[in-house]
C-alpha cells in the first residue's frame, strides 16, 4: 500500500489530506507451463540426458527457450499467447546419442487483469497434446489451467523404457 500526506495552509486554517493507493499487482507475473518426467508407476524421474527445447516465434524463426537442463525432473517453459498451438522441439543429448521429439500443445488464451494499475497477462487452457515417439512414450495434460501459479505441474512426460 502506498500512502501520501499532503498538507495545505489557507487563511481559514490548515488542512491535512491523506491518500491511499493499493496496487495488488501479482509479484509473480510469469505465466509458464510446468513439465515433469514421470515413470509408468507415477514416480518423478530424473533426466540423465541434457535437454534443450526450441520453439518457433511468430515470425517463423527458431528460438531456444530451455537450455542445458541436466539431471532435472521438472522444468518450466514459456507459453505463447499469439499461437493457438505451440510447437516445442525437445533435444535430448547424452554425449554419444542425440534424439529429438516434437510436442504440439493446443490451447485457448485469455487475458487476465488484476487491476487497471497492473499489466495484463495471458492465462491459458491446454486443450490437447500430441508428440513424436523417439524418446517420449506419452505426454499427458494433468492440469489444463496455466496461470501464474509456479508450482502446478501441467504436463507429465513419460519416456520410453529401455530394455
Amino acid at each position: 500500500m502506498v500512502a501520501g500526506l499532503i498538507s495545505f495552509l489557507s487563511p481559514l486554517g490548515s488542512y491535512l489530506f491523506i491518500s491511499c493507493s493499493s496496487i495488488d499487482c501479482s509479484v509473480n507475473s510469469l505465466v509458464r507451463t510446468r513439465y515433469q518426467f514421470t515413470s509408468s508407476t507415477g514416480d518423478s524421474l530424473k533426466l540423465m540426458d541434457t535437454l534443450n527445447v526450441v520453439t518457433k516465434r511468430k515470425d517463423g524463426t527458431d528460438t531456444l527457450i530451455f537450455n542445458q537442463g541436466d539431471g532435472i525432473s521438472k522444468f518450466h517453459l514459456p507459453i505463447s499467447y499469439s499461437h493457438p498451438e505451440d510447437e516445442l522441439v525437445f533435444h535430448f543429448d547424452n554425449g554419444s546419442l542425440h534424439m529429438t521429439d516434437t510436442v504440439w500443445i493446443k490451447k485457448d488464451d485469455y487475458p487476465h487483469f488484476e487491476s487497471v494499475d497492473c499489466n495484463a497477462s495471458f492465462f491459458h487452457t491446454l486443450t490437447s497434446i500430441r508428440h513424436t515417439h523417439n524418446v517420449l512414450d506419452s505426454a499427458v495434460i494433468v492440469n489444463p489451467s496455466v496461470t501464474n501459479d509456479d508450482q502446478t505441474v501441467h504436463v507429465l512426460l513419460y519416456p520410453k523404457v529401455s530394455d
